[in-house]
């Protein structure tokens, strides 16, 4: 068998020697016979052979379109950063430590925004599947009929979202990635001030809150005011987007990321590229959303919940790997 396999190798590299023989000898009589025609096809040859992978030339920051469902993507280089709890940071939790620096080896494309209603629609009617029920608050819809198709998309189970973004042609973001983007070179919990740049309890209904106050009176009570109020999640990208041009990476929707949530992940994470820990319970939430408290709304906070869990605050950003979407 040896033998054979080092015979059949040899024949093939006589084939390959052959064909560029033959290739070689094509060229020279083109060059011959047609030396403009020769010229043309060197140039073709040249500029295919030096030609530079699309991916390896964007900006930070570049911006393109999936022409699948019409949402945007940008382009995020890969780089080190510290991830985990931000410097002086008190609202931090365990789950947040320790601080440890992650390098992403490759950059990828993120969605510029959380996935809209739209896009979803656009998922189920090339799939057959069925649009989740419609999001409420207290018995009050948020969305009635899913007819505002410029809200984020909510009420997806992490299963739901990672055949979204399959069929988008990319994936759920690492949680690794998901900080990365968010904190967009900054190690600052949030990249300005709350207000200018995420919706969230505060500021999602028709008066300004203090949620932290209300909170204090009970959770029943707390929703009731959240109720009255009108609080609800707004259309995609109302606010600041951070330094990669990145919208509502805070506040909104939480977004589901790919890891399994594991509270002491953190000690004994891998410093290149962490996956995330072997199965758990529970898969990773970030970014916070319309109806939580500020400590909820940080660059670093994280949460996880069953796969099969839907809510009306839980939404979706895909990644597309190294190629334009």
């Amino acid at each position: 068998m040896v033998r054979f396999a080092e015979e059949t190798e040899r024949g093939r590299s006589q084939r390959i020697y052959m064909t560029r023989f033959c290739a070689l000898v094509a060229l020279m009589t083109i060059q011959a016979v047609c030396p403009r025609l020769y010229s043309q096809v060197q140039t073709n040859l040249t500029t295919k052979s030096t030609a530079i992978p699309a991916n390896e030339t964007q900006a930070p920051g570049t911006v393109k379109t999936n022409p699948k469902y019409g949402l945007q993507y940008v382009w995020i280089p890969p780089g080190t950063f510290t991830m985990g709890c931000s410097p002086g940071d008190i609202a931090c939790g365990a789950g947040e430590r320790p601080a440890h620096q992650v390098t992403i080896t490759k950059g990828f494309w993120l969605g510029q925004t959380e996935v809209t209603v739209a896009a979803y629609k656009s998922f189920v009617a090339a799939t057959g599947k069925q649009m989740p029920g419609e999001p409420e608050l207290g018995g009050k819809p948020l969305n009635p009929g899913w007819g505002d198709n410029a809200m984020p998309m909510v009420n997806v189970t992490w299963y739901e979202a990672q055949a979204y973004c399959s069929w988008a042609g990319g994936r759920l973001p690492t949680e690794a990635e998901w900080e990365y983007a968010a904190r967009a070179g900054g190690a600052q919990p949030r990249d300005g001030d709350l207000n200018d740049i995420a919706w969230y309890a505060d500021n999602s209904g028709g008066q300004h809150l203090d949620s932290a106050k209300l909170g204090n009176q009970g959770q029943a009570d707390f929703l009731k005011h959240l109720v009255d109020n009108g609080n609800v999640m707004h259309h995609v990208a109302l606010k600041r987007a951070n330094s990669f041009g990145l919208y509502d990476m805070l506040g909104n929707v939480w977004e589901w990321v790919n890891d399994w949530y594991h509270q002491t992940y953190y000690e004994k994470a891998p410093s290149q590229d962490p996956p995330g820990p072997l199965r758990q319970q529970g898969r990773v939430l970030r970014g916070g959303s319309w109806n939580d408290f500020p400590w909820s709304v940080r660059v670093s906070a994280r949460s996880g919940t069953f796969p099969d869990y839907s809510n009306n605050n839980l939404g979706i950003r895909c990644v597309k790997e190294m190629h334009a979407p």
